[in-house]
């Protein structure tokens, strides 16, 4: 297994494994994204990075998508948008090293914080973050508009 920066080109790969996150979340009508412009706000616009896991065959198997968010109490932080490892590649370590390398990267932009979102349900990711002594916030409801 290879991780690596998204490059021009993986947008198709990224856009197949959001819908495929989103169909285990139990909402794939919600991704409205597309390929097209996965590929303008990672590449051209830059307001997003993503990492890439390839497997043997160079194919992509999982990725994780962040961005640099901002908290008046905090400064600058970053935002995990999603984090997904096909379920056949996960057990081996891979996810583990993906979430560090994007622990590296905020460290590395010298953010105050990391933040993301699990679903309560989801007691695979719950006991991952947990592992890695992330704290679960129960405390915060999340607000949220759509235009």
């Amino acid at each position: 297994m290879n991780i690596r920066t998204a490059k021009p080109g993986d947008e198709q790969d990224i856009h197949r494994l959001i819908v495929e996150l989103a169909i285990y979340e139990k909402a794939p009508n919600e991704v409205t994204n597309t390929p097209q412009q996965l590929a303008i706000d990672l590449f051209e616009d830059g307001i997003c990075d993503a990492l890439v896991v390839e497997n043997d065959l160079a194919e992509i198997v999982g990725f994780a998508l962040y961005y640099t968010s901002y908290s008046t109490w905090k400064g600058r932080c970053l935002y995990l948008e999603d984090f997904y490892v096909l379920p056949e590649f996960r057990r081996g370590g891979i996810g583990a090293e993906l979430f560090t390398l994007v622990v590296d990267e905020a460290k590395k932009r010298g953010v105050k914080r990391m933040d993301w979102q699990v679903l309560e349900w989801n007691e695979p990711a719950l006991a991952f973050y947990k592992k890695h002594e992330a704290i679960l916030d129960p405390e915060w409801i999340n607000g949220r508009l759509f235009f």
